[in-house]
């Protein structure tokens, strides 16, 4: 299934001595959600924010907050992130023993579910939650902290479970070391949600921000350009083949 590209910066990569500006300032380049990466310092090795702070930046913007939970165990904190106002609520599958619980209750709460695997996890750790998901997000570096480089051995990670979606209306994101130079591969692999921080924050001002939004959604259009003829020729095929009939 072809789904629009998503670009979702990381506000980790902001400066939070003007958080609200910053939010303001993506949401006026052309970001269409804003990426909430909380850490708890324990499940990884740093602490970011939690739903306090959610909740104090929420009526900045009116875009998706995708919140991105880092933290172990996690139950417990689902409600209160969800009344700070996060839309999609992803969760690991290395947080907790019952992840086929931890969905039921973000669905439970009214919010999107999504499940994050980190890099050694494979696949088939989310094949039995499949049809309890709306977001599947794959790590493409290590969980922890922003600005690393991004993860080659994650693209066939990315494309197999493109396929284990299949038609389900899932989104497929990518989070860590996302940038204009590699989000053509990771759009081709099967991507359709892009986590962005330092290569969306790079420089001072919302058009610096709009010039690397941009960027990145052209990159990943090129790396869809395959697929998009793939469709094309199918439809067609299709097309004529009902003529036949």
């Amino acid at each position: 299934m072809s789904r629009e590209i998503i670009i979702a910066p990381s506000i980790l990569a902001a400066d939070f001595s003007r958080l609200g500006e910053e939010i303001a300032g993506i949401d006026a380049a052309g970001a269409d959600w804003i990426h909430c990466d909380v850490m708890d310092g324990h499940f990884v090795p740093n602490i970011s924010f939690g739903a306090d702070v959610i909740k104090a930046i929420r009526p900045v913007t009116s875009k998706i907050f995708d919140v991105h939970l880092m933290i172990a165990p996690v139950d417990p904190y689902l409600e209160a992130f969800a009344k700070a106002g996060a839309d999609v609520i992803t969760v690991h599958a290395e947080a907790g023993p019952h992840l086929d619980r931890s969905l039921q209750a973000i669905r439970a709460l009214g919010k999107k579910a999504g499940v994050s695997l980190c890099p050694a996890t494979p696949e088939a750790a989310i094949e039995y939650v499949l049809d309890r998901l709306d977001l599947v997000l794959v790590m493409t570096v290590n969980p922890g902290f922003g600005g690393q480089s991004f993860l080659e051995s994650q693209i066939e990670k990315i494309r197999s479970i493109r396929k284990m979606i299949g038609d389900r209306p899932i989104r497929l994101e990518v989070d860590g070391g996302v940038t204009r130079d590699n989000a053509a591969a990771v759009a081709a692999a099967g991507a359709d949600t892009l986590v962005a921080g330092s290569a969306v924050f790079r420089g001072k001002s919302t058009a610096d921000y709009a010039d690397n939004i941009a960027a990145i959604r052209a990159a990943a259009a090129v790396g869809r350009v395959p697929e998009l003829q793939h469709g094309s020729a199918q439809a067609m095929r299709s097309s004529g083949t009902a003529r036949l009939r």
